[in-house]
C-alpha cells in the first residue's frame, strides 16, 4: 500500500511539475497575450520608488541584487536611498562648482551606482530606509524643491565668496530628510561600515559597463551620453543596433540580468496593461487622463485592442532610433531591470521587465517589453562585462 501511494504521489507531483513548466503568463487578467518563459533570472521583490525621480537607483540596485544571487551570495535588499542621499550631495557639489550650469534634479544614470558604491560603500535596506520625514512611502517633492533652492542661492554667491558652511548646510538638509548615514552598523550578527559591507558582497564595481547605440558617435568607441540626467558626464560604449540587441539577448540567455534605460512616453507603453509595444498603427491607442504619480504620464489609462492580443509592430531601423533621439522623442525617462525573456503565441520575443512602481498591475509590478520596443526606445543598458563575448570585448577594448 505504501509503495502504491508513493507511486501515485510521484505521478501527481510530476504532473503538477509538468503543468508548471508549461504554464502560460498573461499581460492582464482579460488579455490574450500568452507568454511562455524562455529564460527567467532570479530577482528580489518589486519595490516602489514612490513619488520620486529615483528609478535609476531602484533599477540599478535591483540589478546588483540579482548579481549577488548570480554569484551565489545570500540575497539582500540594498538601500536605494543610501545611494540617492549620497548622489544628491555629489550633485550639489558639482552644480555649485559649475556655477549652476549643469543639471540638478532627482534623476540619475546607471553609472552613478558604481561611482557612489566605490566612494561611499552600500548598506542593506534594513539599515537605511531613508524615510526620516514622517512618511511611510518615498516622496521627494518638498526635498527636491528645498535642495534646488539652496544650491541656487549658493551659486548666486551673495557674499562674493563662498563660505565654509554651505556644504554642511546641504548635508543638514539631507540628514533631515533621509537620516544620518551610519558610520558603523550591525547586520545579521556582524559589524560593518558601509565600505566593508560593500566589500563583503563580492561585487567589483569596475566590472559593469554601460552600452548604447547611436550614429552621432563612432561605433565601438565610448562617448559621453548627452542626456540631462548624466550629471557625472560618464561615457558609455557605442555599438550598432543589431549588436546591441544581440548583446542583451546573449546576456539574458547566459544568466546575466540587465539594467535597462528607456523612454516610456510612447503610446504603446502601458504599465497597467503590462506591455511595452510599438504597434504599426498607433492611432488605435487612445489615452485617457493622466497619471503623474511616477513623474510621467506612463501610467495613464490607455485603451486599444493592441493591448488585448498581439498586433503587428513597426520595423525598427538604426535611422529611426537616431531620429527619435535627435528630436527628443526618445529620452532617458526611466530605469528598469530586465530579468528574462518570453515568447508569445506567435513566437514574438518579449523581455520580462521588473519595474519600480510597486505591484499595482496584473503582473505584480512586472511588464513585458517587445523586442521591437527595446530596439526602438533603449537609451542605454548596464551589464556585467563577462556577459559580453570575447569578440565584443576585443572590439570595445574591454579586458
Amino acid at each position: 500500500m505504501k509503495k502504491i501511494t508513493l507511486s501515485i504521489l510521484s505521478i501527481v507531483l510530476f504532473t503538477c511539475f509538468s503543468i508548471a513548466q508549461t504554464d502560460t503568463l498573461k499581460n492582464k487578467k482579460d488579455g490574450h497575450y500568452y507568454f511562455i518563459k524562455v529564460k527567467d533570472i532570479e530577482a528580489l521583490d518589486v519595490q516602489s520608488q514612490g513619488r520620486t525621480g529615483t528609478c535609476w537607483s531602484f533599477s540599478s540596485l535591483s540589478f546588483l541584487e540579482s548579481e549577488i544571487i548570480r554569484k551565489g551570495k545570500k540575497p539582500v535588499l540594498l538601500s536605494e536611498m543610501f545611494v540617492v542621499r549620497n548622489a544628491y550631495y555629489e550633485k550639489a557639489v558639482r552644480y555649485v562648482r559649475m556655477h549652476g550650469s549643469t543639471n540638478f534634479s532627482a534623476g540619475g544614470a546607471f553609472h552613478d551606482i558604481p561611482f557612489i558604491v566605490k566612494k561611499y560603500g552600500i548598506v542593506p535596506e534594513q539599515v537605511y530606509a531613508g524615510l526620516n520625514y514622517g512618511e511611510e512611502k518615498h516622496n521627494h517633492a518638498e526635498l527636491d524643491a528645498i535642495l534646488k533652492a539652496a544650491v541656487d542661492e549658493v551659486v548666486k554667491n551673495p557674499q562674493k565668496k563662498l563660505t565654509s558652511a554651505w556644504k554642511t548646510a546641504i548635508e543638514g538638509i539631507l540628514d533631515a530628510y533621509f537620516g544620518k548615514i551610519p558610520n558603523e552598523f550591525e547586520y545579521q550578527g556582524k559589524k560593518y561600515t558601509p565600505k566593508t559591507y560593500s566589500e563583503s558582497l563580492g561585487l567589483n564595481m569596475d566590472d559593469y559597463v554601460s552600452i548604447g547605440s547611436f550614429t552621432h558617435h563612432p561605433f565601438y568607441k565610448t562617448f559621453v551620453l548627452e542626456v540631462p540626467d548624466n550629471w557625472l558626464s560618464e561615457n558609455i560604449y557605442n555599438v550598432p543596433l543589431n549588436e546591441m540587441e544581440q548583446l542583451i539577448n546573449d546576456a539574458v540567455m547566459n544568466g546575466y540580468s540587465v539594467a535597462w534605460g528607456s523612454d516610456v512616453s510612447e503610446k504603446g507603453f502601458s504599465f497597467k496593461n503590462g506591455l511595452a509595444i510599438v504597434p504599426e498603427d498607433e492611432a488605435t491607442i487612445t489615452v485617457a487622463g493622466k497619471d503623474n504619480k511616477h513623474f510621467s504620464d506612463a501610467g495613464a489609462e490607455k485603451i486599444s485592442n493592441a493591448f488585448d492580443e498581439p498586433v503587428k509592430e513597426k520595423q525598427i531601423t538604426q535611422e529611426m532610433r537616431q531620429e527619435a533621439f535627435d528630436n527628443y522623442e526618445t529620452q532617458d525617462d526611466h530605469g528598469m531591470h530586465i530579468t528574462g525573456i518570453v515568447k508569445d503565441q506567435k513566437g514574438t520575443k518579449y523581455y520580462i521587465v521588473k519595474n519600480s512602481w510597486g505591484k499595482d498591475n496584473f503582473a505584480s509590478g512586472y511588464f513585458y517589453a517587445s523586442e521591437t520596443y527595446l530596439k526602438y526606445k533603449t537609451i542605454d543598458f548596464m551589464v556585467h562585462k563577462d556577459a559580453l563575448s570575447s569578440e565584443m570585448k576585443k572590439k570595445l577594448g574591454i579586458k
